[in-house]
């Protein structure tokens, strides 16, 4: 169908908007670290006791590792312990001059446990820390010398295998038991020679190896073996950090029956306009597609589909690539085989397949496999703009921690190999099928799944308005979910540990389930589910299907025809765009009233923001104007040997000022979102300061009326470092639906701010800062200079129809940037 959108005003493009200030902070010092009351001489004596059995016990390590053939790189592995409800001062147990790394960190029943890499003869590095902390004290206050890091370890002892396990404990494996392991290795002075001596020296205790990703400071290799095999790779190479379990993928694909004829596509076919050479398209990271099926031919040529494996051939084996090609094209094919209307293509398809025709991938790191699928679609059509779908997941447990998997993700949008940011959309993943009739309580426990919980793909999620059954065929059976609520099949993170974003980010239509009267159980029927295209198309050619991937494949159609729209947006912007342009239905603002601030950060963990428009993601009215912006800034800088935050931008934004007052206590709104991709550094050490996980962070405020623009630059000043020593924001936070806490998850910002349209008319300028990464505090990866790209979507929009917003400020810029349409 054509794409009719009324009004039909393109957003505006802002340029120079901003001027860069530094940042400086109002405050100084740091955060106290809390430590339980020791007896100084009984504990100090205590540790040095521990430490030299340790030594002992690393004498012969090194005789074993030296037998091996090892005589370089030796060193143990230290594990540390907290007292219960206490933390290690972790920063004070890794040495960089000694050579002692950080390498794992964990709770366990309360506790914090710390994993270091000690080399061989560093031990003295702790027997002076703890002789200084018996016997000197500090200048200024008389404190034992080191007391916050001594009074901090409980207890310590050289590590075996499962202290470098930081998965979850459930799934460490017995024993006897083979499995697939993700390996996480340092990468010392010397990432390839690590790599090297690992491989060699593994296949050697007989374990098989596999694919390996790269991040800041690991490289991942799945290794083949059992526990017994792992704990002695432990022991004697000397190079591991850490261990998780790959991770198996679940199938959630299925094919339904035959509800349309052959006719209605030949109908279609006379209606539909292919898509120009050079249009954006949706990249199809799946089963494979059989585009032999007419209506995919017309967008899915012969020479944009590959597979991962080149043995697989490139045709859809399952149905699931097909069933999502449809979707990602055309949208429901309900809606598009009724109309009479020309169907003009904005965009086109494009297939890798990464799931082999006969039995499954090893589990491996599906990362690579990623990363690799990527870079044969981009060979194929370098210069060509695309939005990656993986509807693809795993069932893991990681709770919202970074895996492997969607840490590639991340790394792979970010551009930290190539300088390159791409969009990917990805599903959330899906309940249990055999729980749905317990729904919404099944929706609830089952968290999103790897790799949903990458900070920079789009997460998609499920909702429905399918709720229509036919009696007739159906009777006494009921839609399982009402209308406009979150769908059967859709995972959420209310279980997530807090501190990591809400997934999934938006839900999109996934289809509903009907409960049969006669077993209580959830089922699907056609007429709840979604139709698109049929992998056995010459005796099928059209198909049900539904569940998250389903939705993932509608938002990436969105998301393309948004960079069909807007050739020179940026991936941050299109992923602001769909994000700024989605809203909660009634029937999910119903289900959370308990206060406002619990009820939000429920939404946010259950649907994310809400479904998109097409229609707002792309158009402006005269009454609902939006002003888009991107820019780039340097989040951090050295001073000296000081490494610090650098840059903070001030947006001046064309307001509409005299309108705005005009209007006076008329009530309009304002919209604000943040868009920026980070860089990840998975490992597991905490994510604490000095081991956060994203590269940076950047945040937004908006001046309130009261303030003059000296009295908003301090505020910014001041909420930087109050979020950095994780004291609670003051701002105008209860104008806010989310206010600047809860909205600073994650690496998308968006909130709405409701007011009067006099009180918005003093809100022109708009600040975005940096806070916290590990650009900064790991300084010795030299990326602590580099720039960070980020989008800034501007809406404001009254009930009030002959009001002309758009038109006021379309006539402030100078000159008006020309949108390519």
């Amino acid at each position: 169908m054509t794409e009719q959108h009324t009004p039909n005003l393109p957003h505006l493009v802002l340029t120079g908007t901003a001027h860069t200030e530094l940042y400086t902070s109002v405050l100084s010092g740091g955060t106290t670290h809390k430590h339980p009351v020791r007896d100084r001489q009984q504990h100090g004596q205590f540790l040095l006791a521990k430490l030299e059995r340790i030594k002992e016990e690393a004498e012969e390590v090194g005789r074993e590792q030296t037998a091996f053939g090892i005589d370089s790189g030796n060193g143990i592995y230290l594990q540390f312990e907290s007292a219960p409800d206490f933390e290690l001062k972790l920063e004070s147990l890794e040495s960089v001059r000694d050579g002692i790394e950080l390498v794992a960190v964990k709770l366990v029943d309360r506790r914090m446990l710390a994993t270091c890499f000690v080399p061989e003869g560093k031990l003295d590095h702790f027997f002076k820390a703890f002789n200084d902390y018996l016997e000197k004290e500090t200048e200024k206050k008389g404190k034992p010398v080191n007391q916050p890091l001594v009074d901090s370890i409980s207890d310590m002892r050289k590590a075996v295998v499962d202290a470098l396990w930081t998965d979850d404990t459930t799934l460490f494996p017995v024993d006897d038991e083979e499995i697939w392991w993700e390996v996480w290795l340092r990468v010392g002075s010397d990432r390839e020679a690590f790599t090297s001596f690992f491989r060699e020296h593994a296949q050697k205790l007989g374990l098989e190896l596999g694919r390996e990703i790269k991040f800041p400071e690991r490289t991942v290799v799945a290794a083949k073996g059992t526990k017994a095999q792992i704990a002695r790779s432990v022991t004697l190479l000397n190079c591991i950090a850490e261990l998780r379990r790959a991770k198996e993928t679940a199938d959630f694909f299925t094919t339904m029956g035959t509800v349309e004829q052959f006719k209605w596509i030949d109908d279609a076919l006379r209606l539909i306009e292919p898509p120009a050479k050079d249009s954006p398209a949706v990249c199809l990271l799946d089963t494979g597609v059989n585009n032999g099926h007419p209506l995919l031919a017309v967008g899915l040529d012969p020479g944009d589909m590959d597979a991962y494996e080149p043995t697989w051939g490139v045709t859809d084996h399952k149905g699931h690539g097909t069933e999502m090609a449809g979707l990602a094209l055309y949208g429901d094919l309900t809606e598009m085989l009724a109309t009479r209307d020309p169907i003009q293509l904005a965009h086109r398809l494009e297939s890798v397949k990464v799931l082999p025709p006969f039995g499954e991938n090893r589990p491996d790191l599906y990362g690579a496999i990623t990363e690799e699928a990527v870079a044969r679609a981009e060979v194929f059509a370098p210069f060509r703009r695309r939005v990656l779908n993986l509807a693809i997941s795993t069932n893991g447990k990681d709770q919202g921690k970074p895996s492997s998997w969607s840490a590639a993700i991340d790394k792979l949008s970010s551009g930290y190999d190539d300088d390159e940011r791409r969009l990917v959309v990805v599903a959330a993943g899906n309940t249990a099928f055999e729980n749905r009739h317990l729904y919404p309580d099944s929706n609830m426990t089952d968290c999103v799944q790897d790799p949903g919980q990458s900070w920079n793909a789009l997460t998609i999620g499920a909702f429905t308005e399918k709720c229509s059954i036919n009696e007739a065929e159906y009777p006494a059976w009921q839609p399982v979910a009402s209308y406009g609520d979150l769908s059967p099949c859709s995972c959420t993170s209310m279980d997530w540990e807090g501190g990591w974003p809400a997934k999934p980010d938006l839900v999109m239509e996934g289809g509903n389930m009907a409960t049969n009267p006669e077993t209580g159980l959830a089922d699907h029927i056609d007429t709840l589910d979604i139709l698109t295209t049929g992998r056995n198309f010459t005796t099928k050619p059209l198909v049900t299907t539904g569940d998250t991937s389903a939705a993932t494949a509608l938002v990436s159609r969105m998301a393309a025809i948004i960079q069909a729209h807007y050739p020179a947006l940026w991936p941050e912007t299109v992923r602001a765009l769909l994000i700024h342009s989605a809203d909660w239905t009634p029937a999910m603002m119903d289900r959370f009233k308990n206060g406002k601030r619990d009820g939000i950060r429920n939404l946010l963990k259950y649907c994310g923001y809400g479904v998109p428009d097409l229609d707002r993601a792309i158009w402006s009215a005269r009454n609902s104007l939006t002003m888009i912006a991107q820019d780039s800034l340097q989040p951090y800088d050295k001073e000296k040997s000081n490494f610090k935050t650098k840059d903070m931008h001030i947006h001046s934004i064309p307001w509409p000022v005299q309108v705005l007052q005009d209007l006076g206590e008329t009530y309009v709104e304002m919209r604000v979102t943040l868009s920026y991709f980070i860089e990840p550094n998975p490992a597991r050490r905490g994510w604490t300061r000095r081991y956060r996980y994203a590269s940076h962070g950047l945040r937004f405020d908006v001046k309130t009326p009261e303030e003059n623009l000296e009295q908003f630059r301090q505020r910014i000043n001041r909420a930087a470092h109050d979020e950095e020593m994780d004291i609670k924001s003051k701002s105008d936070a209860k104008r806010w639906d989310i206010g600047p806490d809860l909205r600073g998850l994650g690496s998308v910002h968006s909130d709405r701010w409701r007011g009067t349209a006099a009180e918005l008319a003093a809100r022109g300028y708009m600040a975005v800062y940096p806070v916290i990464g590990w650009w900064r505090e790991r300084h010795h990866l030299d990326r602590w200079n580099k720039r960070a790209r980020y989008a800034l979507v501007i809406s404001i929009s009254t009930p009030e129809e002959n009001v002309d917003l758009y038109t006021t400020v379309q006539n402030m810029i100078s000159p008006v940037v020309e949108v390519a349409i």
